[in-house]
């Protein structure tokens, strides 16, 4: 072997993916010390992509106040790419969930306004590309909030303005009849936005927005009912003003509607939050010619082939016929892994130990290295054998 790729998502609770990625990087170099190694730090869009990608292009934290989902002042950051135009957004670094306590949770009355007002931040550092990640929000408005943050007006049917004494929120959505964005910030129109999505659930309906998620996120059964229509509601509103239906759009629901909003507002295109990583890394440069790729996950079984950092990971090395081996804390469903393509499927832990014995960072750390030690070892002799991973 001479060149490997380690690739490796953080094991949450654990390791950062950049300390596995580190651990297999020592375990490679135990028993290939003239192998070369290029260690990339991955994430599937939720929460540790902004701190991929700031390290990736060179880029920098940038810290801020804004506004909880309850319009509580809140330290925060996002990050700015070395060149200065790409801003990187977690959505649920100022809208998440655990930002609001378990007895306040209510999506009718949280808001994304905090998520504009560092888009509109950004903006005004200079960013034009935008890469925002949406998971783990606390809220169910659409993203009207962030679009109120950056200038645009909603009326009720009366035209009296909405969300003059409190941002929009999940409990508003019904009673907007107008949109104006004449007052949107000018440098949206010539701003690009991608979004971190990893699921497919349409904007309303059984498996939209208030359905599949507002009840996390402190709804009961009266209050998805009612968000559910409010959604519809709104996306009738949306295709008569813009002409644009996101009805029945997959990823449209995503973080309460957010994937709806920025999709017909600020014409956002959404990906699979691994795909977005990877594409933006250059990924498929960075293994040209590798002899293989090591990744791997917390827990491995069938969920990881679903979209997961291991599984977008497999995806690119099959166009350039790179074997992949994929390390785990704990492993399901062997077979359909590697029916999916592994070459090998490795569990870390050496023999039965307690959940709390296996979390425990310097033990995951020695595993890894060990694991990536003695599946190099073996490589190795395969090679010097005649025979080879490709």
């Amino acid at each position: 072997m001479k060149k490997i790729i380690i690739a490796i998502d953080s094991f949450k609770g654990c390791l950062t993916s950049m300390e596995a990625g580190r651990a297999a990087e020592a375990g490679v170099h135990a028993a290939c010390p003239e192998c070369e190694t290029i260690l990339v730090p991955v994430s599937d869009g939720g929460e540790g992509m902004q701190d991929v990608l700031i390290g990736a292009t060179g880029g920098r934290q940038i810290p801020v106040r804004a506004h909880s989902p309850l319009m509580e002042m809140l330290e925060t950051y996002y990050g700015i790419s070395g060149d200065g135009l790409t801003a990187f957004i977690e959505m649920a670094s100022i809208s998440g969930l655990p930002l609001v306590p378990e007895g306040k949770r209510n999506p009718m009355k949280t808001t994304t306004y905090g998520t504009g007002e560092l888009i509109k931040d950004a903006l005004e550092r200079g960013c034009r590309n935008f890469i925002i990640g949406i998971g783990g929000s606390a809220t169910n408005d659409a993203g009207l909030g962030m679009l109120q943050a950056l200038g645009f007006r909603f009326y009720d049917k009366s035209g009296v303005e909405l969300g003059t004494a409190s941002p929009l929120c999940g409990g508003l959505l019904s009673e907007v009849f107008a949109i104006d964005r004449t007052f949107a910030h000018p440098a949206l129109a010539e701003s690009q936005f991608t979004v971190a999505c990893d699921v497919r659930n349409p904007f309303c309906g059984p498996t939209g927005a208030a359905h599949a998620f507002a009840r996390q996120k402190g709804a009961d059964e009266e209050m998805i009912a009612r968000l559910d229509a409010s959604m519809r509601h709104l996306a009738e509103v949306i295709h008569h003003r813009t002409g644009r239906d996101i009805l029945q759009i997959p990823g449209t629901g995503a973080a309460g509607g957010m994937g709806g909003g920025l999709l017909a507002f600020l014409n956002a295109e959404l990906k699979p939050g691994i795909q977005l990583l990877l594409d933006t890394l250059h990924f498929s440069d960075i293994i040209r010619d590798a002899d293989l790729i090591l990744t791997g996950e917390g827990k491995a079984d069938r969920q990881t082939l679903m979209g997961k950092v291991p599984s977008g990971i497999l995806n690119e090395a099959v166009k350039q016929q790179i074997p992949v081996i994929l390390l785990s804390g704990s492993i399901e469903d062997e077979k359909e892994l590697n029916g999916a393509g592994f070459l090998g499927v490795f569990s870390i832990t050496p023999s039965p130990v307690s959940l709390q014995r296996a979390m425990e960072p310097a033990y995951a750390r020695e595993n890894i290295k060990r694991t990536v030690e003695q599946i190099c070892r073996m490589i190795n002799w395969g090679e010097r054998h005649g025979q080879s991973s490709r």
